[in-house]
């Protein structure tokens, strides 16, 4: 595609003009996917709720298609995670994690494989193939109960324990193998959080959700361990690591993991002349997975942790995904993890959070946690209440009224528009509470704005004698709406993310 720099103008009504610049020429990241993971409702959503409310949160996650009027029916994830279960819903109550919603079925017990296991989350597994996502991801937060040291998926609650019997290794390579095999799963993340304890949470024994914490130099170990199983079966899976419990620990040493050896993975990993590389192996994509919890406020922290992320990365010359997130903690009073937000709030925080992950630390894939929550938190996508009534218990367990969240829509800004391969390019912009990324292909031009104040008016040149320049626009009165580009001029309504689609 010819390079072509040019100008948009924006303008308040009667105001002096802000000017962006951007210039396809400066390319950063190549852009993998947008996606979302299926706990913990999904295994309740998937087998119970009528098929036209599982129809309906399948085409508001997955689907690109639009309605006649041109607005999208749903937000075109490209990336779907798939929990693998420990086996925890078998052990009942017996397995201390007392809310069923946060156990997990187990698709090997008793030394047998039962493939009709967690038949909800396959119910939206096989909807986003349908729909066309592009990717499918297989992670999981604890190995087999029949695998553990303590029978359970929950840890000891020790930093750095890995509630693992080792003997166990090759029989854990062999289920992983096969669960990605059958499923297909594109990519593989065996650990998840290793920083956290995972374990009891009360003098009772009881823990909150399956999860077992892991030392890089177990990490390593088990790697390599799969790679060679993975190898040996050809299977095409990429194994991804290592899902840090906050993106701190990817890049600094000395942190409060430091002496349990969980702390500046991109090293530990990806550094030829550390003890723990795995980047030669085969089946390891060449990347590094980090949540962004805990470290999105003040602004300031915001975006100097993900500036020095970005410059780690750089250094070692691997990929990063921001491959877990949702609003917990009060962060430094900006918003508070309780309390569902369906309005702009959350959304604008979060659009501000994701713009900061793709343009200061470089991320070429940012997925939420779940996405769909029966909860008063701001951790879902969408929401199932039954007559208003919250919580992850029998009264959402078989039915609900799905309420979709600007959140929602306003990922599906990013989502639906910025595809798998484009890249992101040099994007500029004066404007005060005005945030801007553009992203290119052979056939488009994708720019997003965050605009977190007032109205504004866009004027967009001509760049090429036919093209075709459309908006989609999330605010407080409209859902990703659509919007005719008229004369070149475009107005950003208060408060919105709004995206610019020009098609050559």
């Amino acid at each position: 595609m010819k390079h072509l720099s040019f100008l948009l103008i924006f303008s308040f009504h009667l105001g002096i003009a802000q000017k962006l610049s951007i210039d396809p020429d400066v390319t950063y990241q190549t852009m993998h996917s947008f996606g979302a993971s299926d706990c913990w409702s999904m295994q309740m959503v998937g087998r119970y709720y009528p098929l036209e409310k599982r129809n309906k949160i399948a085409e508001l996650l997955f689907s690109k298609e639009f309605d006649a009027a041109g607005n999208p029916k749903g937000i075109g994830l490209s990336m779907w995670r798939f929990n693998i279960g420990a086996g925890s819903t078998e052990q009942g109550m017996g397995s201390k994690i007392t809310n069923e919603w946060r156990r997990a079925e187990c698709f090997l017990e008793n030394g047998s494989y039962d493939w009709s296991k967690q038949q909800g989350q396959q119910w939206f597994l096989e909807a986003a193939r349908r729909h066309g996502v592009d990717f499918t991801l297989g992670f999981l937060n604890s190995a087999p109960v029949s695998m553990t040291k303590n029978g359970l998926s929950i840890g000891s609650g020790r930093l750095g324990e890995w509630n693992f019997d080792k003997a166990n290794m090759n029989d854990f390579a062999e289920f992983l193998s096969r669960v990605s095999a059958r499923f297909n799963f594109d990519y593989l993340s065996p650990f998840n959080e290793p920083q956290w304890d995972w374990g009891p949470k009360s003098k009772s024994g009881f823990g909150s959700q399956e999860g077992t914490p892991i030392n890089n130099e177990d990490i390593a170990w088990a790697t390599r361990k799969l790679d060679e199983t993975f190898g040996q079966k050809k299977l095409k899976t990429r194994i991804v690591l290592t899902e840090a419990a906050q993106i701190d620990y990817l890049y600094k040493s000395k942190t409060n993991r430091s002496e349990v050896h969980q702390d500046n993975q991109i090293t530990a990993f990806f550094d030829k002349s550390s003890p723990n590389y795995v980047g030669n192996l085969k089946s390891v994509e060449s990347l590094i997975c980090g949540h962004s919890y805990f470290t999105t406020s003040p602004a300031t922290e915001l975006i100097q942790k993900r500036q020095d992320l970005g410059a780690k990365i750089k250094q070692q010359n691997i990929g990063y995904w921001q491959s877990e997130y949702c609003i917990l903690g009060d962060n430094a009073g900006e918003i508070k993890g309780n309390g569902m937000d369906l309005g702009m709030k959350t959304a604008l925080y979060v659009a501000k959070v994701i713009h900061a992950d793709l343009t200061h630390a470089n991320a070429s894939a940012w997925h939420w946690w779940l996405s769909v929550s029966a909860n008063d938190f701001k951790d879902g996508l969408i929401y199932v209440s039954n007559n208003g009534a919250k919580g992850e218990n029998d009264n959402n367990k078989f039915d609900g009224e799905v309420l979709d969240s600007k959140l929602l829509w306003a990922l599906g800004n990013y989502a639906r528009f910025v595809r798998p391969n484009m890249q992101r390019v040099k994007a500029e912009i004066a404007a005060e509470n005005v945030l801007v990324s553009a992203y290119t292909s052979q056939q488009q031009t994708v720019v997003v704005f965050v605009n977190t104040g007032q109205n504004q008016r866009v004027e967009l040149p001509k760049m090429r004698k036919k093209q075709k320049t459309e908006a989609f626009v999330t605010c407080q009165s409209e859902n990703l709406a659509h919007r005719k580009v008229s004369k070149n001029r475009l107005d950003l309504p208060a408060q919105s993310v709004v995206t610019v689609v020009i098609t050559y």
